[in-house]
């Protein structure tokens, strides 16, 4: 019998039936397909309802992984929601979730990692798993990036959409599973103008002022994260392998989160990686936050793009600053 692991033994994703385009935005704000398209490599994106919650998606992509794993939502003993959209401060999307689903054995929390906050939540889900403290987790990536978009900002309501992708993990002795992870932050660049809110907290409460300034509202310097990301993602896909004792040669395929096509490329550049080997289906949601790769593993696993015994890297970064590098063998 050889060391526990985590192995992910179901994934399930949802995505809102709305469809917003290229050609819808054209109609809300000065820009165009081409320049979209050109720019990042997106045609559309799926947007939640008025009505329609974080947990609402989570609670349909967990469900949806709960049906791959072929469990109970009763054998469920921890839900980690990674998510920058929570629906509400308190009480945790995460308890919402499990409401939900009704994995009453649950423990549940949220985490707030920006982009990077799947494979965060992965790698949380495999040290309590190696530790012996729980043996089936749920980590489920939601997120309505609408509700927080600026839709009068032309710069950055062309790239974000809403979604939830979830993946459960469960302890084996077999050889499968989280094999390494490498996680990092710098504060340096907390600068909520880089990528952030900075209305509704402890610093700028909620207030009439508050949102007169559209402080309520994602700010970004894209061309200066578009650099930091490339390099820190390629860093933290690298660092991973090491800790794996592999090489992007062992590797099926690498899932980048989903920032705009231009990014991944650059990624991919950047590792020497042809194009076959790097997931991609920004064209068809935007930027969902962590939620890209989420949704990205389970498509690649539920369109045979990975299958038992093949290495999958997942690289992230996002809001904070985060990133963060993870080898699973599915």
């Amino acid at each position: 019998m050889g060391s526990i692991k985590s192995a992910i033994i179901g994934t399930g994703s949802y995505a809102p039936e709305k469809i917003l385009t290229n050609f819808d935005l054209e109609k809300m704000v000065d820009t165009s397909d081409e320049w979209i398209r050109r720019r990042t490599g997106m045609v559309e994106r799926r947007i939640a309802d008025e009505n329609t919650a974080s947990s609402d998606l989570g609670i349909k992509a967990s469900l949806n992984a709960i049906e791959s794993a072929g469990i109970d939502p009763s054998e469920i003993e921890l839900i980690i929601v990674p998510t920058v959209t929570p629906d509400m401060f308190f009480p945790s999307t995460a308890c919402f979730i499990q409401k939900g689903i009704k994995a009453g054995n649950a423990a549940a929390f949220d985490i707030s990692a920006g982009c990077s906050g799947f494979p965060y939540g992965l790698a949380i889900a495999d040290q309590f798993i190696r530790c012996g403290t729980y043996k089936t987790v749920l980590v489920v990536a939601a997120e309505t990036l609408s509700k927080i978009t600026d839709w009068t900002d032309r710069s950055t309501c062309v790239l974000f959409g809403d979604a939830a992708g979830a993946a459960i993990l469960q302890a084996t002795d077999e050889d499968k599973g989280i094999i390494s992870f490498y996680l990092a932050a710098d504060g340096n660049y907390s600068d909520y103008e880089l990528l952030g809110i900075p209305g509704g907290g402890s610093r700028n409460p909620s207030s009439h002022e508050t949102v007169d300034k559209r402080m309520h509202y994602i700010k970004m310097r894209g061309q200066e994260l578009f650099k930091l990301g490339v390099k820190a993602m390629a860093e933290a896909g690298l660092k991973a392998l090491k800790s794996a004792n592999l090489t992007l040669d062992d590797i099926k395929l690498v899932i980048p989160h989903q920032a705009n096509k231009r990014m991944i490329d650059a990624v991919g550049e950047h590792l020497g990686l042809p194009e076959d080997k790097l997931f991609i289906n920004v064209e068809k949601y935007g930027n969902t936050s962590s939620v890209t790769m989420a949704v990205a593993l389970d498509e690649s696993i539920r369109e045979g793009k990975l299958v038992s015994g093949d290495y999958v890297l997942i690289v992230a970064f996002g809001s904070g600053l985060t990133w963060a590098g993870i080898v699973i063998k599915i």
